[in-house]
């Protein structure tokens, strides 16, 4: 049995969505929904719930949505079924056989014998190019009259949603000049039957595309599919150079080529024969921008809406069983931490053969929402190795977006958190060992003061060599048990809701405290009012985080502050100097506001469902056939809101 499990599920291409929906099923990872469910809030709703009910939860077929085509959600929402769409048992697999791959092409060939070794691999390249192929494919069994996509299942995710979006698209674009495809994904809002929006933004390639035709003053031909070979979703959210093609590695992945097909309408574009639907349109240069979002975001909060170009539909095409895929972003965990933790293995190998042959490992913890947090691992050999890796990955390409960045070296495992905490704390001196600067961000950071760009930090919890060392600096000592700590704070200070001293426990010298702000400059004059204490001495890190939320439930403590912190400009060291010093770093990770804060940018919040929604699901839930009952994770948040949003209680 093992053996046909291998040969169905791993080291394959798969045929096309239907195949892959039909081993998820056989593995025992897909639930059929034959219940109707509004594809507008309430599938979203019922994956949200699914996806946080432990490891991923199953994959769902919603086979009754009002329209003539089923939605596939969750798709790759486990290590398990992410690994399946890749068709390999672990996602370390496709790292090994990368870095094999590396070093069989950069060893030395000193005989006609190496290099004969090298012709099999040098097939095996050609076999994963792309091709176009003659004809029709099955992405092109059916083809729409009159182009309609108000026509597909397209969800909308959550309430404050500008309205219904395409969350998976696969969409192509082409250089002008050079004819290189690029392959990316960027979400498409839905404004009528032959118009969306294209969310791309000014750091993509399909961008620099449309800018090349913006010279040209040329229409720039786009299409885009849904469906197909899961490998294809991933590929295109991959963080490839800009000249390799995403269905090279596509081809890699499945060990097969894949086959592309004319578009109808865009004839330019190819895209791949085996794909659910196609839509094919043009981007028009001097078309006014359109108001695009909001959109509830993979960081857990609503992305701010903004002006992109208008998407003109001239064809939609479909396979005669297609199936609509979609996926929903929201508050981690979510479908999406697994196709950043493939991203995260896959690439791991390219970076260390490439460009920085000192790392050993990487890990992005959920919590960090993959552009928040990155932590690393290195072989170090000497004295400010550390600050090399550090300015080495922030101009890595997509690295560029990272916001605070952890070191560690070959002392301990990453992966074990609470290992990793008590290491990096061990060798850390607060006013040495942490670093800032700023760079490009993710423009879905809300918590930089300009869009795209702001503040960095690396934490160096690498052991010190000599050369590294302060002789000035000494770690304080707790004089007080972590719980009368916590007691003595919240009585001291009224504005302080609650205080975290879970990690002193496990003699982690970090706090987290909820505050409620109350004047301009308070998170700084806290921390000095509270660094100072000769109790807290040992401390050397304090997170300050909203006071609505709760710092006694660490995981969503540290997803508000990771997101709501920009460093350089919110950390605040003090250092208790009398001959030796101890010094103990404050970061601000709560909401910033004009009026406290002097932050001039409007700030998002967090995503939950409307009561509605989670009533309506709730009521249908028996009928679902999907299990025991799962109360709406939304329900923990409703009292993190603010504004108009915000519960009284």
């Amino acid at each position: 049995m093992l053996y046909l499990r291998n040969v169905l599920y791993y080291n394959m291409a798969w045929k096309n969505q239907q195949q892959f929906i039909e081993a998820l099923e056989n593995a025992g990872e897909l639930l059929r929904i034959k219940t109707f469910v509004d594809p507008k809030l309430e599938i979203a709703e019922i994956t949200d719930r699914i996806s946080k009910s432990g490891n991923g939860g199953k994959a769902l077929l919603f086979e009754n949505t009002g329209y003539e085509f089923p939605v596939l959600m969750n798709a790759y929402g486990s290590e398990k079924r992410m690994s399946m769409a890749l068709g390999v048992e672990q996602l370390d697999d496709v790292a090994r056989e990368i870095e094999s791959l590396f070093h069989l092409l950069s060893s030395p060939k000193e005989g006609i014998l190496d290099k004969l070794k090298l012709l099999p691999k040098l097939g095996q390249f050609a076999s994963w190019m792309p091709k176009v192929k003659k004809g029709r494919g099955e992405c092109q069994e059916v083809v729409m009259e009159n182009p309609d996509i108000t026509k597909l299942p397209v969800i909308t995710c959550w309430p404050k949603d500008g309205g219904p979006f395409v969350t998976l698209p696969v969409i192509h674009t082409k250089d002008p000049n050079t004819n290189s495809r690029n392959v990316g994904m960027y979400r498409m809002q839905v404004f009528g039957p032959a118009l969306t929006g294209m969310h791309w933004h000014k750091h993509k390639v399909s961008a620099k595309h449309f800018t090349e035709y913006k010279k040209l003053n040329q229409k720039m031909p786009v299409a885009v599919a849904l469906g197909g070979d899961p490998v294809y979703a991933y590929a295109a959210t991959a963080p490839l150079p800009e000249n390799v093609d995403e269905y090279m590695l596509a081809g890699f992945l499945r060990k097969k080529k894949v086959e592309l097909v004319k578009c109808i309408s865009q004839p330019e574009v190819e895209v791949p024969a085996d794909a659910d639907f196609i839509i094919e349109g043009y981007v028009d240069p001097n078309d006014e921008l359109i108001w695009e979002g909001p959109f509830g975001d993979h960081t857990g909060y609503y992305s701010l809406p903004d002006w992109y170009p208008k998407f003109h539909i001239t064809a939609i095409t479909h396979k005669k069983n297609a199936v609509y895929p979609a996926t929903i972003v929201g508050i981690p965990p979510q479908e999406d931490a697994w196709l950043g933790k493939a991203t995260e293995r896959i690439f791991l190998a390219p970076i260390k053969m490439t460009m920085v042959p000192e790392i050993t490992d990487m890990d992005m913890p959920i919590e960090g929402v993959f552009h928040n947090l990155v932590i690393t691992k290195i072989k170090k050999d000497y004295a400010g190795q550390g600050q090399k890796v550090m300015n080495a990955m922030w101009g890595a390409g997509q690295m560029m977006f990272n916001k605070i960045l952890v070191l560690a070296d070959e002392g301990v495992k990453i992966q074990d958190y609470e290992a990793l905490a008590k290491y990096v704390f061990k060798n850390l001196n607060p006013a040495t060992d942490i670093y800032f600067s700023t760079g490009p961000m993710d423009v879905l950071d809300h918590s930089c003061s300009k869009l795209g760009f702001g503040g960095k930090m690396c934490i160096d919890g690498t052991a010190k060599m000599e050369e590294e060392m302060d002789d000035n600096y000494e770690a304080g000592v707790l004089s007080q048990e972590p719980a009368a700590i916590a007691v003595n704070l919240k009585n001291r200070f009224p504005e302080i809701r609650s205080v975290n001293v879970s990690l002193l426990e496990k003699e982690i010298p970090v706090l987290i405290i909820a505050v409620e702000k109350n004047r301009a400059g308070h998170i700084k004059q806290l921390h000095e009012q509270v660094a100072p204490m000769p109790e807290v001495q040992g401390l050397k890190m304090i997170l300050y985080v909203e006071h609505t939320v709760d710092a006694n439930d660490l995981p969503t403590a540290l997803w508000r502050f990771c997101n709501n912190l920009d460093p350089k400009r919110d950390f605040h060291l003090y250092k208790n100097a009398v001959n030796r010093y101890t010094a103990c770093m404050g970061l601000d990770g709560t909401r910033k506001t004009k009026e406290y804060d002097n932050f001039h940018r409007d700030w998002p919040n967090i995503i939950v469902a409307d009561d509605a929604t989670i009533k309506s699901v709730d009521e249908k839930w028996n009928a679902l056939g999907i299990g025991n009952f799962i109360p709406s994770p939304s329900l923990k948040f409703k009292d993190q809101l603010y504004g108009e949003e915000a519960v009284v209680n």
